[in-house]
């Protein structure tokens, strides 16, 4: 016992030692634990020896991992995904299963008579990193955009594809029909237990104590533990029911207060996790960095077939096929689990294992380098893919010279991008003044809008409105008034200020409507060139006192009715 204390200690100590230098420069913080794992292991300065200890450290973190996972998993998210990142995810899993089997049998891994190295690397490298992924495009303020969204669907999807490897994994020593449907029926019978008593036995026991937060707690550690327990008693594994356990109370109505609890409890073990699984990490050999080489290499290309080509067969446009392959590209420390499942069961060589470990270090460093550099890879491949013969959403737009806006009359009105602040324009417009839409251009490279402002019989040229061509074959030198109705934060490859100075010397005299967030922008974006400034901050602050005086007056109710009717009669092209 003392000795797993001391163990556990060394494991926290480096783990934060690591982890700060990590953060300063700006890596993974699962790296930091993976290699402060590696320094106090066996195969480093051995001061933690104790198999009994990184076991035990390792199975607790990986039973909170997966019940965190399984709490994030949003069921009603799923059934609501729409056909695109459903056909996404199911081409992206389809297509990296069968291309990852074909590749690492192909060179040499085993796959049957109890070693199943090729499965497990191809289901691991058919994952993506949520805690990577969600990061980045957080930090980019990409989440909610449209290439953003379609990462995160096919991400819950990837999830659940694992959910259901691990549900079969038990019995991949006997894979017989019988043996699988009996694992599936396994299966059935925890979940169904555990969506009970989710539904009717805890919302009444969480609803008696909600206002006793270390019983919350509590009872949140107890259904992990009570899942698993049940798991293991259907000789399916305590980690399967912790994912059981995670997903059953993701709809449940304390699902928000029981993962604020968890969270601190579920950092500490993951970084438990992490760090003992990177004591099993011995000094690589080239065999095992050329099999991780290998993984790396594989998972990138898969990853670019798979995803970009569903998307792109889905007309979703070069670019909205192109980032979210980008986004995807590495592997999931869910793959990590997945691994040492393997390594539980002797499904894998401890070669194999290392050599995930290596492949999933080397991907979150370069994959967190290239999804911050995103935009300006996927504008460098849409050229290349163009003059190959992939076509894009604006190719009748090239094949009539670039010069639609020139044909008749040209539009007096243009739209630089479109974010929710155009939509609702476009949307007060069609209320308003319908026939003014037939002045209006609309340019931008989201293909939803591209269609649904086309079949509304809008004009829509689809490009980068940073591109200065774009802007030239659209016709904004013609234009009367040009808006461009997009904050900064959102802009790719270029801000309001350059557009401006964009837009001034293509069109001297069009009058330039600009958007500003920070109040300091406003003077540069006038000397800039821009005729008037919009600081939405400012209107927003108005509505907000106009709400503040009729909830003083008592008239909240009725200030709520006015906007219900307004937004009944809306047709918004974005939610």
């Amino acid at each position: 016992m003392h000795e797993l204390i001391r163990d556990i200690t060394l494991c926290i100590l480096f783990a934060w030692g690591l982890g700060l230098l990590a953060h300063f420069s700006r890596q993974p913080l699962i790296l930091a634990y993976l290699i402060a794992g590696f320094v106090i292991g066996p195969f480093g300065m051995k001061w933690v020896e104790s198999q009994d200890s990184i076991t035990v450290i390792s199975e607790l973190g990986l039973i909170f991992m997966l019940f965190m996972i399984g709490l994030e998993i949003d069921l009603k998210k799923i059934v609501r995904a729409g056909k695109v990142i459903l056909f996404a995810a199911g081409g992206q899993l389809a297509g990296g299963v069968l291309l990852g089997i074909l590749f690492f049998i192909g060179i040499g891994l085993s796959m049957g008579s109890g070693h199943f190295d090729a499965l497990y690397l191809c289901v691991a490298c058919a994952l993506s990193s949520t805690v990577i992924i969600v990061k980045v495009l957080y930090e980019k303020r990409e989440l909610d955009t449209l290439p953003g969204r379609i990462t995160l669907g096919v991400l819950v999807l990837q999830d659940i594809f694992a959910i259901l490897f691990l549900a079969v994994q038990p019995s991949l020593d006997n894979l017989q029909v019988s043996v699988i449907l009996l694992s599936i029926a396994r299966v059935g019978v925890l979940v169904m237990t555990a969506l009970v008593l989710s539904r009717y036995v805890l919302p009444w026991l969480f609803h008696q104590i909600a206002r006793r937060p270390e019983l919350i707690l509590l009872g949140a550690l107890a259904w992990c533990f009570l899942i698993g327990e049940i798991a293991e008693r259907l000789h399916l594994s305590r980690e399967m029911g912790s994912l059981v356990a995670g997903v059953s109370l993701s709809t449940f109505p304390y699902a928000l207060d029981v993962s604020a609890k968890v969270t601190t409890l579920r950092d500490f073990f993951i970084t438990l996790f992490f760090v003992s699984l990177g004591m099993t990490i011995p000094i690589p050999g080239a065999s095992v960095i050329g099999l991780a080489l290998a993984i790396a290499a594989f998972t990138v290309v898969s990853r670019m077939v798979t995803t970009f080509t569903p998307l792109y067969l889905m007309k979703q446009g070069l670019r909205a096929s192109l980032l979210p392959a980008i986004n995807l590209a590495q592997i999931s420390e869910f793959s990590l689990v997945v691994i040492q499942t393997g390594v539980t069961a002797h499904h894998i060589g401890p070669e194999t294992s290392s050599a995930a470990s290596f492949a999933f270090v080397v991907l979150a460093v370069l994959s967190t380098f290239v999804m911050g550099r995103s935009d300006q890879i996927t504008r460098s491949l849409i050229g290349p893919l163009k003059r190959i013969g992939l076509r894009d959403l604006d190719h009748k737009h090239e094949a009539d010279g670039g010069h639609d806006a020139g044909h008749g009359e040209a539009r007096r009105i243009v739209i630089l991008g479109f974010f929710r602040a155009a939509s609702a324009l476009v949307a007060d417009i069609e209320r308003l003044n319908p026939a003014a839409l037939e002045q209006i251009t609309v340019i931008d490279f989201n293909p939803l809008v591209f269609r649904t402002l086309t079949d509304r019989g809008m004009h829509v040229v689809y490009g980068d409105i940073s591109n200065v061509d774009t802007l030239v074959h659209a016709g904004v030198g013609k234009a009367e008034l040009i808006i461009l109705s997009i904050p900064d934060s959102l802009l790719k490859g270029a801000d309001n200020e350059k557009l401006v100075r964009h837009v001034r010397s293509l069109n001297p005299t069009a009058k330039i409507v600009a958007t500003a967030e920070i109040l300091a922008n406003v003077n540069d974006l006038y000397e800039a060139g821009a005729d008037y400034v919009t600081v939405t901050r400012l209107s927003d602050a108005h509505e907000l006192y106009k709400v503040i005086e009729a909830a003083q007056a008592g008239l909240l109710e009725d200030k709520r009715a006015e906007t219900d009717a307004l937004l009944s009669e809306r047709r918004e092209v974005l939610p």
